[in-house]
């Protein structure tokens, strides 16, 4: 039985006709398969094990990867559930396919890692014995429960990561953002390091490793989808922005819904991801298939990122 939602609700859904079609789309991969070409995998999404995946893949393929894995929590996705361990299996389990992964890393490559609290110093542990760590990004995750005997659980790593420590892509030129001057002063009656414009007064600023604009997918969102730990489409371009060029390969060894794959396709990148659940890798097609159309990204706009709540404002002004 179809699910009807409100009017309002956005939430990408996958129909059973729609599956049969978009799963064609997919490699099916088994183990069977042997060693795959570049060109066998650009811009597609494979349905399987990543741990079994990862060494079939050519070596050195990717210009970026962004990793999403399963926290150390106990989490259902799809048909399959990722259970709690103790720090040490934890570990282990990083360790098992963290080495072939970064096998997959061009030499001047960039690796990003997310996290939370129970995962990270896991992630950061396991990372620095493959790469070189430049960087923490925390995030504020301002949606979720909150807790009668404990904080509230508000922020999220990302571990930042190169092979090459003196050779690395990184452009902030195109991350920077754009925030609203509270109380603006001026030099000589000029205003100082912001801009007076007809919306309002604005100060374009370098990013930092604190992001608090990101704002989590609802269901009035367009990217929205049932995926429990899907990531914003905001917090992914920046990431892609940062550390690819256009025409760069950006690979994601457990793609979920489809977000780095989707971002990439919207910023010219190519593209490859590999998840394990095949409704999730539906999803992610018939996102890919929307971004044919619809190439924009909520909170940026104009080539700066837009604090949270502050650009739909702003485009309302200019209509």
């Amino acid at each position: 039985m179809p699910v009807t939602l409100a009017p309002r609700n956005r939430t990408l859904l996958v129909t059973e006709e729609e599956r049969s079609l978009l799963k064609e789309l997919l490699i099916d991969f088994s183990e069977s398969i042997p060693v795959v070409a570049l060109n066998q995998i650009d811009n597609r999404i494979i349905c399987g094990d990543t741990i079994a995946v990862l060494p079939k893949l050519p070596q050195a393929f990717a210009d970026l990867i962004i990793v999403d894995p399963p926290y150390n929590l106990t989490r259902k996705f799809g048909d399959q559930v990722f259970a709690k361990t103790s720090f040490a299996d934890y570990v282990s389990y990083l360790q098992r396919w963290f080495s072939s992964l970064v096998a997959c890393l061009k030499p001047n490559g960039s690796i990003y890692v997310c996290g939370d609290w129970q995962s990270s110093s896991a992630i950061q542990m396991v990372m620095g014995e493959y790469v070189t760590l430049l960087n923490r990004i925390t995030w504020q995750r301002e949606k979720g429960r909150g807790a009668a005997n404990n904080w509230k659980n508000g922020m999220e790593d990302i571990w930042f990561g190169v092979k090459d420590p003196k050779h690395y892509y990184f452009n902030v030129d195109v991350v920077k953002m754009k925030r609203k001057v509270i109380a603006p002063y001026r030099k000589d009656g000029k205003p100082k390091d912001w801009i007076e414009t007809d919306d309002g007064n604005f100060r374009i600023t370098h990013p930092s490793n604190f992001w608090d604009d990101i704002t989590i997918p609802y269901w009035s969102m367009r990217e929205n989808t049932e995926h429990p730990t899907q990531k914003p489409e905001k917090l992914i371009a920046k990431l892609i922005l940062a550390s690819s060029q256009e025409g760069d390969v950006v690979f994601d060894p457990f793609l979920g819904s489809g977000t780095t794959a989707v971002v990439a396709k919207k910023l010219n990148r190519h593209f490859c991801g590999v998840e394990m659940d095949e409704t999730y890798c539906c999803v992610a097609q018939k996102r890919l298939q929307i971004a044919d159309y619809e190439t924009s990204i909520q909170g940026y706009e104009d080539g700066v990122f837009w604090e949270r709540n502050t650009l739909s404002s702003h485009s309302k002004k200019r209509k």
